[in-house]
């Protein structure tokens, strides 16, 4: 079993997503291990995106992720990287397969829903990060 980090975004908070999201997560075999609802302060989005510093976009993405709730959810099952990866889809929801969470309920590419970490060492930094 691997463990993964997946986070509930203000957009899909302020939506009432949050039941749908989890839903979908388990009905995809993923055990939920851990779940909290956080607020995160402009200082701590920027920590928590620290990689993508110095990118266009950087400014806007810890604009929106400060603006409201946040649900942090750690998740296991085999393969949990990869399969909620796939579960999520694409980061632009224009370019996500029919099905998946951004595909069905984003609004735009930086209201996607969720954000799903893309590799198992970053699942464990975003997972401390929360969770401690």
């Amino acid at each position: 079993m691997e463990k993964t980090f997946l986070m509930i975004k203000p957009d899909a908070v302020e939506r009432n997503l949050i039941g749908e999201i989890l839903k979908r997560v388990e009905e995809d075999g993923f055990k939920i291990i851990d779940l909290k609802m956080d607020e995160l302060t402009r200082y701590r989005a920027e920590v928590f995106y620290e990689v993508h510093r110095g990118k266009p976009f950087f400014k806007k993405l810890v604009e929106y992720m400060s603006s409201g709730r946040v649900v942090a959810v750690m998740l296991k099952r085999a393969n949990a990287v990869k399969r909620l990866r796939v579960l999520a889809g694409a980061t632009d929801p224009k370019e996500a397969k029919k099905g998946t969470i951004r595909y069905d309920l984003a609004l735009d590419g930086r209201r996607n829903s969720v954000h799903a970490s893309d590799s198992a060492r970053n699942a464990k930094f975003e997972s401390k990060f929360f969770f401690g």
